[in-house]
């Protein structure tokens, strides 16, 4: 049985907590829906247990663990932080983390109803987040660069799912994106993925923001993307009036992001009509939302 065939279940994550955390041991386990590269168990009323599953090395929850301690306390919303954790074994041979439980609905299964609230939030939490990073920061072999350097990932995401009588428009958004002025300023922090599953929601906006296990620093263009991916339609200029440091250029990289990480979800959503592995079906509708808003700017 490969790392990937290990069946993750309840009596395995208390058999770790018994092993390694044993005053943990003896709280409530339940499953949380969802998840890819880490499968996450409810642990109690406050915390939940990360177990690596699909991610193929282990560098991205060493990350959270490292970094987010250092990050969660000047941030506006609510995050995952790690409190204890947990190493491979006979048992289970990858790695596994105790953090704390964001209270809230994923957005890919909620909706958020108080618009100009959510946007003020995401800008305040995004203004918080995007100072300069440290220098032995994590960086990303696939993100946190110019659009340009995504050209390939965009021309397949476009070829296999944009609209027909959408193309001339979403490459015209995507042109002008790699057209833009690159980032100038020193590498940021960037959560660097901004989706419905990673973002969650009480009393009609944005309460919490979760999975920083690709965080790195960059162009917060990345992470501004989130004005489309996120936010409901007509809430991009006050998100960006809100945040208040991105110039024109910044705004159009972000804009062309939103576009690629839009046709992405709408990919992931047909992989999961298709029943292909690691398809999320719920993604199509908030990738196709997301994209209509990019091109009504």
């Amino acid at each position: 049985m490969t790392d990937a065939e290990i069946e993750i279940t309840s009596d395995l994550v208390r058999g770790l907590l018994r092993e390694q955390h044993p005053d943990l041991a003896g709280l409530p386990v339940r499953e949380v829906a969802g998840g890819w590269g880490n499968q996450m168990w409810r642990l109690g009323d406050e915390w939940a247990v990360r177990m690596q599953r699909m991610d193929p090395t282990p560098q991205l929850q060493l990350n959270e663990r490292r970094w987010l301690p250092v990050l969660a306390p000047r941030l506006p919303l609510p995050v995952p932080t790690p409190v204890r954790s947990g190493e491979p074994s006979a048992r289970f041979p990858k790695h596994w983390t105790v953090m704390t439980w964001v209270p809230g609905e994923p957005l890919d299964r909620s909706s958020i109803s108080r618009g100009d609230h959510a946007a003020d939030t995401l800008a305040g939490f995004l203004k918080a987040l995007h100072v300069e990073a440290p220098a032995d920061a994590p960086v990303s072999g696939d993100r946190g660069g110019h659009p340009r350097t995504c050209t390939d990932g965009f021309d397949r995401f476009f070829h296999a799912v944009v609209p027909g009588d959408l193309a001339d428009d979403v490459r015209a958004v995507w042109d002008d994106a790699v057209a833009a002025p690159a980032w100038e300023g020193p590498p940021l922090w960037v959560h660097g993925d901004l989706h419905p599953a990673n973002v969650v929601v009480s009393d009609g906006t944005l309460s919490g923001v979760i999975d920083f296990g690709d965080m790195f620093a960059g162009d917060p263009a990345w992470d501004l993307a989130a004005a489309w991916v996120l936010l409901p339609a007509g809430t991009a200029s006050r998100f960006f009036d809100a945040y208040g440091q991105a110039d024109a250029g910044t705004i159009r990289r972000a804009r062309g992001l939103a576009a690629l990480k839009s046709l992405f979800l709408m990919l992931m959503g047909q992989n999961g009509d298709r029943g292909l592995p690691g398809g999320k079906p719920a993604w199509g509708p908030a990738g196709r939302a997301a994209l209509d808003r990019v091109l009504k700017g």
